[in-house]
């Protein structure tokens, strides 16, 4: 689903032969991959985040395996907003990680035209969650490897045959870096142009 906007401020700096089209888009994977690092790095106005403290309440219940460090866990979303070019702009929601919040997944792939899927390979089994989500509802996705120093490196094809993705685009990125991030963001709209240009052949 697209939405078209009829800001007419924005309209100003858009071409008049094209409307402005908003997009949303999900980041999506398992707990401490980095979606809120994502979210912020690329996005244009101040993120909207809803972090929340890791107490000692939470310590059977979220693994901290690999991520011992994490002090802070998304409890509802991330929200941002990049404007690819005049006439495209992008909403991203980041998920919220943890199993126990996976309800409110279907809320938010609502109207969603793609996702990212945000892989750490230290942990790579907590990313077949949203794989799993994503394919079950036809929705497209890329994966993206976060590259964490200190990680184990694998290649690529490594990683697609690990999660056993077929054709779906695997690209590394570094959730820190704005232009890391805005990569993965393109190659998702690319992505999801090629499936929708493929359906009406």
């Amino acid at each position: 689903m697209v939405f078209v906007s009829s800001d007419p401020a924005r309209g100003r700096h858009s071409s008049p032969e094209l409307p402005v089209t908003a997009c949303k888009m999900l980041v999506a994977g398992g707990f401490g991959v980095g979606k809120t690092t994502f979210v912020g790095s690329v996005s244009e106005i101040p993120p909207l985040r809803t972090e929340e403290l890791l107490t000692e309440l939470s310590k059977d219940v979220d693994d901290l395996d690999g991520v011992e460090t994490k002090t802070t866990t998304t409890v509802a979303l991330d929200f941002g907003r990049i404007t690819i070019n005049p006439n495209l702009v992008l909403y991203l929601f980041g998920t919220p990680g943890q199993d126990r919040f996976w309800f409110m997944w279907n809320e938010l792939a609502s109207g969603a035209i793609g996702a990212v899927v945000l892989a750490d390979t230290r942990r790579l089994d907590n990313c077949f969650p949203a794989v799993d989500f994503f394919e079950g509802r036809g929705i497209p996705f890329v994966i993206a490897v976060n590259c964490f120093e200190g990680a184990q490196s694998y290649t690529l094809e490594e990683v697609r045959r690990a999660l056993d993705v077929g054709t779906v685009p695997v690209l590394l990125c570094d959730a820190r870096r704005r232009e890391s991030s805005k990569q993965v963001l393109l190659a998702l709209a690319e992505h999801v142009l090629a499936l929708v240009e493929a359906g009406r052949r």
